[in-house]
């Protein structure tokens, strides 16, 4: 039979005893702590191109379903960068990342009809609200 290297697994106690400098410390900044992720730009010209059209629009409810579109396409763009690319790179195996794949499908299906009602249900400062909020993610 040949020899098949398996990974070892370490001990709990092993894994009590790491060295606590291995924390990195934050340099002190008046920045808050934040993440991001970076889309694809088709996907960032269209957003800035309906934000800007929304905050100088008269009627700003008139965009509602377009915005409600672009923050379910930024919200499937997020759960791709922070949970199917890492696995893609880790080389986690076909098997988990098309699980990951379709328990992210699962999640956006039920994310997406809530997020068009709530965006749907705003007037239009909220809706400009919703904009700004967006745009200082994007920064």
């Amino acid at each position: 039979m040949p020899d098949m290297a398996t990974p070892s697994k370490s001990s709990p106690s092993s894994r009590a005893k790491r060295s606590p400098s291995r924390k990195s410390k934050a340099p002190k900044s008046s920045v808050k702590p934040h993440l991001r992720f970076y889309h694809p730009a088709p996907l960032r010209k269209r957003t800035l191109d309906l934000l800007d059209t929304l905050e100088q629009a008269q009627d700003a409810t008139a965009h509602r379903e377009a915005l409600a579109e672009v923050v379910v396409e930024l919200t499937r763009s997020g759960l791709d960068a922070y949970f199917l690319k890492p696995l893609k790179l880790a080389k986690a195996g076909f098997i988990l990342e098309q699980t990951a794949s379709l328990g992210l499908a699962g999640a956006q299906q039920m994310m997406g009809p809530v997020i068009r009602q709530m965006i749907g249900r705003l007037n239009g400062p909220q809706l400009v609200s919703v904009c700004g909020s967006i745009r200082q993610f994007m920064l």
